[in-house]
């Protein structure tokens, strides 16, 4: 089991909250960009038991990190509990999101946000490594992300196919192995009954008929 997150002041990221949550803000807002840190984490299904050491070291953080005058929003997600959104963000835990989100042009048009996916050592991470992605601007270490999965202008979220792929992954996940095998073997037995009940293919109306054998020599 892992460790608890500081719930009080570190609100939890969901399915049915992340878009509320997580925002550009108002064009008139200061400052003008939205920074977010998002820790996430899991339990026995996917850190494997293993994300109560980096939990600790989050916790830890939370009040180093509030402390600072430019302190970015917290929130942490639990892909024990919301796989389907991790999966909609190609994200596994234990890993540290950090997040920027401009606000809105003067013409209501949004710029591109920044994403950066920071690994987090599930053995070894401290409190005070954590507390630096923000402190120390360790963040800028990382590379910003612009692939296919990016959260909030990628390929997938700007069609509005991000969350449905993520269920869609989600349910692959979830479906056992047997049931796989048992699908393909009805599936091939279907095709190679049809192939074995299939009419032997006509002859094309245009083709020429058959040349006559030639007689036998005497």
């Amino acid at each position: 089991a892992t460790g608890k997150i500081a719930e009080v002041s570190v609100p939890q990221l969901t399915l049915a909250n992340h878009k509320e949550l997580i925002k550009p803000g108002a064009a008139t807002a200061s400052p003008g960009i939205e920074t977010w840190m998002v820790y996430v984490t899991g339990g026995n299904k996917t850190c494997f038991g293993t994300c109560g050491r980096a939990e600790e070291a989050f916790n830890g953080s939370v009040v180093l990190i509030e402390a600072s005058p430019t302190a970015p929003n917290l929130a942490y997600l639990n892909c024990d509990q919301d796989q389907v959104l991790c999966a909609a963000w190609a994200v596994s835990p234990p890993n540290v999101l950090h997040m920027q989100l401009p606000q809105p042009l003067p013409d209501q048009s949004q710029p591109p946000s920044t994403v950066r996916a920071i690994q987090v050592n599930r053995t070894t991470i401290t409190t005070s490594q954590i507390a630096a992605i923000h402190l120390e601007d360790k963040y800028l270490d990382s590379p910003v992300y612009e692939g296919f999965w990016h959260p909030f202008n990628g390929p997938l979220a700007d069609y509005g196919l991000n969350i449905p792929a993520g269920y869609a992954i989600w349910a692959f996940s979830v479906i056992p192995s047997w049931a796989f095998m048992i699908g393909i073997s009805m599936l091939s037995r279907n095709i190679m009954s049809r192939r074995a009940q299939a009419p032997p293919a006509r002859r094309s109306a245009g083709a020429p008929p058959a040349a006559a054998p030639a007689p036998a020599a005497k």
